[in-house]
Order: structure tokens, then C-alpha cells, then sequence
């Protein structure tokens, strides 16, 4: 996979969540995919457990949006910061490992916060 098709991979997954399509995320996900948050806040591991935690068949409101994204080709894994609202707002990092195209490992980072992106980064700077 190349930086470009990655970027696609994210939005795909970032799509289904905002629309409520489980069956559309699971699919960019491997059968024994691995989705953590450390150190134990959040452990799931393959498409069932990843179906559940989704929402099933019938997924809470939610979204989510990208912001800097960076790949390494060689090692097929990337890199995101990321917003994601459902019941709280989430600003947050995840490192996600890739085989066959597909999401192997996702572990993400992140901050519990009611500003929104910019008003956050701001307070963040680099």
C-alpha cells in the first residue's frame, strides 16, 4: 500500500463510522485484528469483538475526522491524529500496522477534551 491508498483506508473507516456502516469498517479491518488502547483502557481483538465495539448492528451516533496522516511504505505502517465525537470528544494519535492492505494492529492515544481541533492544536503548538 502507498501513502495515498492508506489516506483511503482511514477515510473508508472514518465514512462507515459517521454513517453507522459496522459492516463497511469491519471490512478494512483483518479477521484477527487487534485494536488497543494502552495501557488496558481498551482491548478487542478480532472482526467479532470489533463488530460489538462498533455498535453491531445498530452503532451510536458518531464522528470522527482526520488530520495529519503520515505512512511508511517499507513497513506498511502509519500514523494519524484524529477527532472523534460519540458520547464525549476525543482528540487523539493512532499507530496502525498494516498486512495485506488491511488494518493488523490499531493502537491509539487519546485526550478526553471539549475543544474542537483547532482551538486544541492551538493550545498543542509544535
Amino acid at each position: 500500500m502507498d501513502g495515498a491508498s492508506f489516506r483511503q483506508l482511514l477515510e473508508t473507516i472514518a465514512g462507515a463510522w459517521n454513517e453507522g456502516d459496522t459492516a463497511t469498517a469491519l471490512a478494512c479491518f483483518t479477521d484477527d485484528a487487534r485494536y488497543t488502547e494502552p495501557p488496558d483502557r481498551q482491548h478487542y481483538e478480532g472482526r467479532q469483538e470489533l463488530f460489538e465495539f462498533f455498535g453491531g448492528d445498530d452503532p451510536p451516533r458518531m464522528w470522527m475526522a482526520w488530520h495529519t496522516i503520515v505512512f511508511d511504505r517499507d513497513q506498511q505502517i502509519g500514523a494519524a491524529e484524529y477527532t472523534y465525537t460519540g458520547t464525549n470528544t476525543y482528540h487523539g494519535v493512532v499507530v496502525i500496522r498494516l498486512r495485506d492492505d488491511l488494518v493488523a494492529n490499531w493502537r491509539e492515544y487519546q485526550v478526553l477534551s471539549d475543544l474542537d481541533w483547532n482551538a486544541f492544536t492551538a493550545l498543542n503548538p509544535f
